[in-house]
């Protein structure tokens, strides 16, 4: 038995001694290069870009990463295209860190009705306009939910499924209503993919105050 072990254990040895081995090993193992910057030019693939109408009026677009998450990515888009995110609030905005959506109950609790997705983690760093998904204390949990990220988040890098970026109207993101959940929480009005070319909602205006004048001076001193 002990001559036995020495021979398989050797022979390994050998076997990762070899230039060539070794180099197919290298070659087996080694990670596909990922692209981190994203393409902000609106006009190209349209088919993965993700449109925000928000109650505040502003439109955020996100740029969608097929190739940092795939199965997320598609997630998202059906998502959008059924309606699903429209109506629903900002729940957890927290000043300097992210504001995270996609829940219809508002709760933090709740989510789609289809399954939950396997972590799709990549080393896409968390930057200012990060959209990620949300998830609970276990991997595998992510499903409807996700977050714009404020500010730089390196320690979410790896552990929760970075999928795309903002790639305009990141002001609109910074005007979203802070708290947890906000007394009068930002909504997403419309979700939808620039690709199927869906006309922005119509926002409602408050009326306009009128000018003041003259008369209206004196007819409020005569009341």
């Amino acid at each position: 038995m002990v001559s036995r072990f020495f021979t398989v254990v050797a022979l390994g040895a050998a076997l990762i001694a070899s230039p060539a081995l070794a180099k197919d090993k290298k070659e087996a193992v080694a990670p596909k290069p990922i692209t981190y910057a994203v393409n902000a030019d609106e006009s190209v693939d349209r088919e993965n870009i993700l449109l925000l109408d928000l109650s505040n009026g502003g439109r955020v677009s996100i740029r969608l990463m097929p190739e940092w998450a795939p199965a997320h990515v598609e997630r998202i888009k059906k998502l959008a295209r059924e309606g699903f995110y429209d109506g629903v609030i900002f729940h957890r905005v927290i000043d300097g860190f992210m504001a995270q959506t996609g829940d219809p109950t508002g709760t933090g609790q709740g989510g789609s009705p289809l399954p939950d997705l396997t972590a799709e983690f990549n080393t896409v760093p968390h930057l200012r306009g990060t959209v990620s998904m949300a998830r609970t204390n276990e991997p595998n949990t992510a499903n409807s939910q996700f977050f714009i990220v404020f500010y730089p988040r390196f320690a979410l890098d790896n552990k929760y499924t970075n999928f795309g970026r903002v790639i305009s109207g990141m002001d609109n993101v910074d005007a979203i209503v802070r708290g947890e959940p906000p007394a009068n929480p930002t909504k997403v009005v419309q979700a939808s993919i620039a690709a199927d070319n869906k006309p922005a909602p119509v926002m409602a205006v408050p009326s306009a105050k009128p000018a003041f004048s003259a008369d209206m001076l004196s007819n409020s001193r005569s009341n």
